[in-house]
C-alpha cells in the first residue's frame, strides 16, 4: 500500500509539471505586448498574460449585466448555503483544536455510602472513630469541589494532523465557493446573452412580419388584376401567419430565461433589464489563455482538489497513528470530606490526583484497520480526482478556443449568407411585381432570409457564449 501510495504521488508531480509548461502544447493565443512573454525547452515564446486573472466587473463591460451578478452574489440560496458549509468547516477546526489542547472542568458533588458491615470497608470504618468517641457516620457522607484537568498527550502527531486536515477541509470548501461563484458568473452572463439574441430574434420576426404584410397585399392588389391567382394569395397568407406563430414560442422563450436569472439571484419573477439594440454588433473580448502552469494557479476546482489530496494524506497519517499506543494524563485538585464545614479545613480537606495512563490496541484491531485501508482508499481516490481535475481543465481550455477561433469563420461566412438572401429577397420582390418570378420564389427567398438572419443570431449568441465559457474555463469569474 505504501509503495502504490509513493507511484501515485509520483504521477502526480509528473502531472503538475506537465501541466506547467513542460512539453505541453499551447494554449496561448498570440498578444502585441511582447514584454509579457515566457519562453518553452524548444525557445517559444508564449504570452503570459492570463484573461482568467481579470475582475468580472472588467472582463463584462455590460453594466445591466454586472448589476445581476452582483445582485446574484448576495443572492444566490446556494451559494449562502456554501458560505455555511464554510462556516461549518471553520467550526471543524476548532473542534480539532480544542481536541488537542488539555480539557479542564470544574466538578461538585455530595453523596452518601453505606458499605455492608461484613465487607472489609464496613468492618473498619464500624471500628474507627472520626474523632475521639465519635464513630464514623453511618452512612457515610461525601461532599466534593474539585477542578480536573484530562490531556492526550500527541505523541505521534494524530490530534496536529486532524486539525491540518480540517484546515485544508476549510481551504478547500472556500475553494469550492470560488468554484460556484465562477460558475454562477458564467451562467447569469450565458443567459443573458441568450436573452439578447432572443429579444433580437423577436424583433425580426415583426421586421418580416411587415414585409411580409406588404408583399401580401401588392398579392391581393395582382389578384384583383388577375395577374395571380387565389393560390398565391393563400400561399402567402400562410407564410405570414407561420411568422407570426414564430413570435410566440420566443416569447415563451423569453419568459423561462428571464425566471431563470431571477432564480440564479434569489428573486421572484420580474422583467431583467437590458439593452439588447447593439445584440447584433456585439464584439467578442480577446481572449489570453496564458501558459498552462496557470491553471494550476487560478482555477479553483483545481486548487480544491489540491486541498482535499493534502487533506487525504493527513487522514492517512491520523489513521496509522490509531494503531500505536496513547498517553493520557488526568489530574485533579480539590476539598473533599463527609461534612460541608470542614471542606474549608486545608489542608486535611484537600484532594489531588495525577495519574498518567498509556494504552493502545493489541487483540481485535479490525476496526482500526479497516479505518487505515479506508483512508488509504480515500487517499488514492483524492489522487485520481486531482488528475482528473487537471486533465479538464486543459480539455476545456482547448475546446473552447478552438471553439472561438471557429465560430469566428462561421460568423463571417453566415454574415455573407444573410447578405445575399437579403439582396435576393429585394430582387424576387421586384421580378414578382414586373411578373417576371413565380409567387413560390419569392416565398422561399423570404423564408431562406429570415431562417439565415436566425442562424446569424445563434452564431453570435454562441460566440458571446464562448467568450463567457472560455472566462470561466480559465477559473475568472471568482475574484
Amino acid at each position: 500500500m505504501r509503495n502504490k501510495r509513493i507511484l501515485n504521488w509520483v504521477g502526480v508531480t509528473f502531472v503538475a509539471l506537465a501541466y506547467s509548461g513542460c512539453n505541453a502544447p499551447s494554449l496561448v493565443q498570440r498578444s502585441p505586448n511582447k514584454n509579457v512573454s515566457s519562453t518553452y525547452n524548444n525557445g517559444e515564446t508564449a504570452d503570459t498574460t492570463n484573461t482568467g486573472k481579470l475582475k468580472w466587473k472588467d472582463y463584462f463591460t455590460d453594466p445591466q449585466l454586472n448589476a445581476l451578478i452582483d445582485t446574484a452574489f448576495k443572492n444566490n440560496q446556494e451559494l449562502n448555503i456554501t458560505m455555511q458549509e464554510i462556516e461549518i468547516s471553520r467550526n471543524e477546526i476548532k473542534a480539532r483544536k480544542g481536541e488537542y489542547l488539555p480539557f479542564v472542568g470544574l466538578r461538585g458533588g455530595a453523596g452518601l455510602e453505606k458499605a455492608g458491615r461484613y465487607t472489609q470497608i464496613g468492618s473498619s470504618e464500624a471500628t474507627t472513630e472520626i474523632k475521639p468517641g465519635r464513630e464514623t457516620p453511618e452512612p457515610l457522607p461525601d461532599f466534593v469541589v474539585a477542578a480536573y484537568a484530562r490531556w492526550e498527550v500527541d505523541i505521534w502527531h494524530k490530534l496536529r494532523n486532524a486539525k491540518k486536515a480540517a484546515v485544508y477541509r476549510y481551504l478547500s470548501s472556500v475553494e469550492g465557493k470560488n468554484f460556484m461563484m465562477t460558475n454562477l458568473v458564467s451562467e447569469i452572463a450565458n443567459s443573458y446573452y441568450e436573452l439578447l439574441a432572443l429579444d433580437t430574434q423577436l424583433n425580426i420576426v415583426n421586421q418580416n412580419i411587415d414585409i411580409q404584410n406588404n408583399a401580401l397585399k401588392i398579392v391581393k392588389l395582382q389578384k384583383e388584376a388577375t395577374r395571380v391567382t387565389e393560390l398565391a394569395v393563400r400561399r402567402f397568407e400562410a407564410q405570414v401567419l407561420n411568422t407570426q406563430n414564430r413570435q410566440y414560442g420566443i416569447r415563451q422563450r423569453i419568459v423561462e430565461i428571464e425566471n431563470r436569472i431571477n432564480f440564479l439571484l434569489g428573486r421572484y419573477p420580474q422583467p431583467v433589464l437590458r439593452n439588447s439594440q447593439n445584440f447584433e454588433n456585439m464584439v467578442p473580448s480577446v481572449i489570453q489563455a496564458g501558459i498552462p502552469s496557470q491553471l494550476l494557479q487560478n482555477r479553483p476546482d483545481i486548487r480544491q482538489a489540491e486541498q482535499d489530496l493534502e487533506a487525504a494524506k493527513l487522514d492517512v497519517q491520523v489513521a496509522r497513528a490509531n494503531f500505536y499506543p496513547s498517553l493520557g494524563l488526568n489530574a485533579s485538585v480539590g476539598l473533599n470530606a463527609f461534612n460541608p464545614i470542614y471542606l474549608g479545613n486545608i489542608p486535611k480537606s484537600l484532594l489531588s490526583t495525577l495519574v498518567a495512563d498509556l494504552a493502545g490496541p493489541l487483540i481485535n484491531k479490525n476496526a482500526i484497520q479497516a479505518t487505515y485501508y479506508s483512508a488509504n482508499a480515500k487517499q488514492v481516490q483524492a489522487i485520481y480526482n486531482y488528475e482528473r481535475t487537471v486533465l479538464n481543465a486543459y480539455i476545456e481550455v482547448v475546446n473552447q478556443l478552438s471553439n472561438i477561433n471557429n465560430l469566428q469563420q462561421s460568423y463571417l461566412t453566415k454574415t455573407a449568407e444573410v447578405q445575399a438572401l437579403n439582396e435576393s429577397t429585394n430582387i424576387a420582390n421586384r421580378l414578382f411585381a414586373s411578373a417576371r418570378a413565380d409567387y413560390m420564389e419569392v416565398l422561399l427567398t423570404q423564408r431562406e432570409a429570415l431562417e439565415s438572419r436566425f442562424d446569424l443570431i445563434e452564431t453570435k449568441v454562441q460566440q458571446m457564449n464562448a467568450t463567457v465559457n472560455i472566462y470561466r474555463a480559465l477559473g475568472g469569474g471568482w475574484n
